[in-house]
């Protein structure tokens, strides 16, 4: 089959490496894709929002298979349009992908289905946490503990624009909880922790994610799938708005686990640990899935662990648009066994150079969180450009 992957970060890269590797793979195809993409497949200058470019591209390589990455393209509508003009999409509709597109629906769609999460607030009070309605690119999300942290968030917010709601502050460990779902059945496909704030002891402002790693020791996936995952499913089938693709929970595993979020799409950076512990074929799910019957489809993953190390730019994540550095390195890194998956970069002169935020994301396996988290950052060492910007506590507390 012939498969067109939407997006251009390193969980678009992290799944056309895996795509590649299936038995019924015949031509890969990104847009606009990235330079590590590229190795893999062939990438066409065309935006991830495009609706109408991208239709036109998945027509003209006869594109078997749609793979949309990113969450603006799917809470915009481009799945529809595609999906209108006869593909097969992996990705959810516009109304379904409201679960991620606003915070507000998404939490009328939880207590519809009766899922416990954080209870919303009236007043902006410390301690609470504070988020934008709609799509931020992971940090539109404020816990403010003290009185002088809820004034700045809700300036902050204010400046993303939109709505916003109040919630209340939730301790404890956090998960991502994956599922493919064919708009009535959810299969569970895996759990990672990820690294939101900037800095080491997760200190400073959230990020898109600075780092992952899989799997979260005593997390049951399959039955955090079945307890949240398979009741938000049926509560948007019976609306009318059946979800096809990715459904990604965000978890606090309190006593009983509450829902602090819904993504409608594969999580950046928790993508790459999931892809490089994943076993057997990509395309066969995601088609069926994409077709509406995942049938008996079960997702295998590794015993081993994985662990993903962002390198972002000097500026992330006040700026997102640090341009034309040059990277020395990558080959060196990947000569260890690790993946590098590019997330912002670009070619310049026959020589790849930076071209985004978080820059790289550097993942490797070990038969351990602790063996997985040594390699990577070795591998990590080996990649260097001005002004790079690592977090060197990824996974550590995995292994405390």
């Amino acid at each position: 089959m012939n498969v067109l992957v939407v997006g251009s970060g390193a969980r678009e890269h992290a799944l056309a490496w895996r795509l590649a590797q299936s038995p019924a793979l015949g031509e890969l195809h990104a847009a606009p894709g990235n330079p590590g993409i590229a190795a893999l497949g062939r990438c066409h200058p065309v935006r991830a929002d495009d609706s109408d470019g991208l239709l036109s591209l998945a027509l003209t390589v006869d594109a078997d298979l749609v793979v949309i990455g990113p969450e603006a393209p799917l809470v915009n509508g481009v799945a529809d349009v595609l999906r209108q003009n006869g593909l097969s999409v992996f990705g959810p509709s516009a109304a379904a992908a409201r679960i991620e597109g606003s915070k507000a629906f998404a939490k009328e769609v939880l207590q519809a289905a009766r899922i416990p999460t954080a209870e919303t607030l009236s007043l902006a009070r410390a301690p609470c946490v504070i988020k934008a309605d709609g799509l931020a690119a992971g940090k539109g999300v404020f816990v403010c503990a003290t009185s002088d942290e809820v004034d700045d968030a809700l300036v902050a917010v204010a400046a993303l624009g939109g709505e916003f709601v109040i919630e209340e502050l939730l301790q404890g460990p956090e998960v991502s909880v994956f599922a493919l779902c064919d708009g009535r059945r959810a299969v569970a496909a895996g759990a990672a922790q990820d690294f939101k704030r900037i800095g080491d002891g997760d200190t400073g402002p959230n990020t898109g994610g600075m780092g992952a790693y899989s799997p979260v020791r005593g997390v049951d996936v399959e039955s955090l799938v079945a307890q949240v995952h398979q009741p938000v499913l049926d509560e948007l089938a019976r609306r009318g708005t059946p979800f096809i693709g990715c459904l990604f929970a965000g978890l606090m595993l309190t006593p009983e686990p509450k829902v602090l979020e819904f993504n409608a799409r594969f999580g950046d950076p928790e993508t790459q640990v999931l892809m490089a512990r994943w076993r057997g074929d990509l395309a066969g799910p995601l088609l069926a899935a994409a077709q509406g019957d995942l049938g008996d489809t079960r997702v295998d993953l590794s015993g081993e662990s994985a662990v993903t190390v962002v390198v972002a730019g000097p500026d992330y994540p006040a700026r997102s648009d640090y341009a034309g550095a040059p990277i020395v390195g990558i080959e060196a890194a990947e000569e260890t066994g690790a993946h590098v998956f590019h997330g912002g970069t670009a070619v310049r002169d026959g020589t790849v150079v930076t071209n985004g935020g978080r820059i790289l994301s550097v993942t490797a396996l070990g038969t351990t969180v602790e063996e997985a988290r040594s390699r990577a950052y070795a591998a990590v060492d080996l990649i260097s450009f001005e002004g790079a910007r690592v977090r060197r506590d990824i996974a550590a507390v995995a292994g405390a």
